[in-house]
């Protein structure tokens, strides 16, 4: 008898039920039951309820702070890994603790190296995750990783604006080449921003490298966390001439004043995907979903076929 491929289960940690939702409907399965008990004290327990025995396993789930959802997710891939999972895929949208992928001064932990450490022993035999802070996180892990680019959802998004004179810009002198990326495939000029911090999440200083008079400017980036970045970004470019400034920005991290500062903010929009839920709702901010790119990755990845075609930048 030919070798038939073991039957492919999607599971979600709770924080990403909304993503794994549409990944499921667009892979074309059924989300597979899991209850999580809670104690008193807020330790917490998923159970998987159905046999997962010789399967491949796709558990969903971003890692962004709170640390919960790491923890989460390390305890399903550990009751996986317990319950004869024949492989045991961790989706992870958002890679959390990834700025902390060197020592930037001394006594301080290489926290995406840990994670990278931690998954692996918690049972995961792959890891797919989408734009990592820094693209050489992939060389922490021992497994494979399939690192996915959110530009092939925002391009199609992008060109769909038809804007004239689009110049693509990174807020930081670390995102040009992601910028560049951009430039290239949208055949546009590129800018480049040089900040300066006074301490993490407090700019200082801000230069801008390059021209954007009577531009369309969009600034690409991995992620806003405080959207400072971003909103200053806007106010330099706006008052060197810019006819608009966009933002792409593959997680919603959106943490402290973020929302506050974007509503108020000279950015005409912030594109975002849905790999972290967004807290609040904002008219300035527009989600482009990314689950037909996990949905199709996974399905690849299932029956072992190429997924390079994916990468398209």
């Amino acid at each position: 008898m030919p070798n038939l491929i073991p039957e492919a289960k999607i599971f979600n940690c709770t924080q990403s039920r909304e993503l794994a939702e549409k990944i499921a409907a667009a892979y074309g399965a059924p989300l597979g039951k899991v209850i999580t008990s809670t104690y008193s004290d807020g330790e917490f327990q998923p159970s998987f309820e159905e046999s997962v025995r010789g399967s491949r396993v796709f558990i969903i789930g971003s890692t962004h702070p709170g640390a919960d959802h790491l923890m989460e997710m390390l305890l399903m891939l550990d009751a996986a890994k317990r319950a004869s999972a024949r492989h045991i895929t961790a989706v992870m949208p958002y890679f959390g603790w990834a700025r902390q992928d060197r020592k930037d001064k001394p006594r301080v932990p290489i926290a995406a190296k840990m994670v990278a450490s931690i998954l692996e022993t918690a049972g995961a035999t792959r890891i797919i995750t989408m734009d990592l802070h820094a693209d050489q996180i992939q060389g922490f892990f021992e497994k494979p990783v399939d690192h996915l680019f959110a530009s092939t959802v925002f391009l199609p998004y992008l060109r769909s604006l038809k804007l004239d004179n689009l110049t693509i810009a990174s807020p930081d002198m670390g995102g040009s080449k992601r910028a560049y990326a951009y430039s290239k495939a949208m055949e546009s000029d590129v800018v480049i921003c040089y900040k300066q911090r006074a301490k993490a999440n407090v700019i200082s200083h801000m230069e801008l490298i390059g021209d954007v008079t009577g531009k369309n400017v969009v600034l690409v980036d991995d992620m806003v966390d405080t959207a400072g970045t971003l909103t200053k970004a806007a106010d330099v470019m706006m008052a060197k001439g810019a006819i608009s400034v966009r933002a792409i920005c593959t997680h919603p991290v959106l943490s402290g004043d973020a929302y506050k500062r974007i509503e108020n903010s000279q950015l005409l929009e912030l594109i975002v995907t849905d790999s972290i839920p967004l807290k609040q709702k904002c008219d300035k901010i527009r989600v482009v979903s990314c689950a037909d790119l996990f949905a199709d990755v996974m399905s690849r990845v299932h029956n072992n076929k190429s997924i390079s075609s994916k990468f398209i930048m």
